[in-house]
């Protein structure tokens, strides 16, 4: 999977795990993610999770003939962080054929949860 000149990228958003029923990334809790008041930005958590779970809907398709897309997500925002790491962990709750649905929960690095959320996918066939 090529992360160049993706929103992962620019985010330092890191491949911890992947599998069709798991999928892991981290990101760093920094200048890049931060919110003007210091803390990691609600936003840069939910394209973490988001990501998660696009990832993982992914990998249980056929990539030649099928795509995945976020239709929805939600996230609960638990606890701030200021610096460090956090990582998503992304679980299938329902995988059918035209959407898919994961649940991301974002810990730190002591796996103190920082958010949760669900997202809702889109599988297409490609034309």
């Amino acid at each position: 999977m090529n992360l160049e000149n993706t929103i992962l990228e620019t985010l330092d958003i890191k491949i911890v795990d992947l599998n069709p029923e798991r999928v892991v990334l981290s990101m760093p809790v920094g200048p890049k993610t931060r919110q003007p008041m210091g803390l990691l930005h609600g936003g840069a958590s939910v394209v973490l999770a988001e990501s998660a779970a696009s990832i993982g809907a992914y990998l249980n398709v056929d990539p030649e003939t099928q795509t995945a897309f976020g239709i929805e997500i939600n996230a609960n925002h638990l606890s701030s962080k200021k610096s460090g790491i956090v990582k998503a962990i992304a679980t299938p709750i329902h995988r059918g054929k035209s959407t898919m649905v994961w649940q991301i929960e974002i810990v730190d690095e002591h796996d103190k949860k920082i958010c949760i959320s669900r997202c809702t996918i889109g599988i297409i066939t490609k034309k």
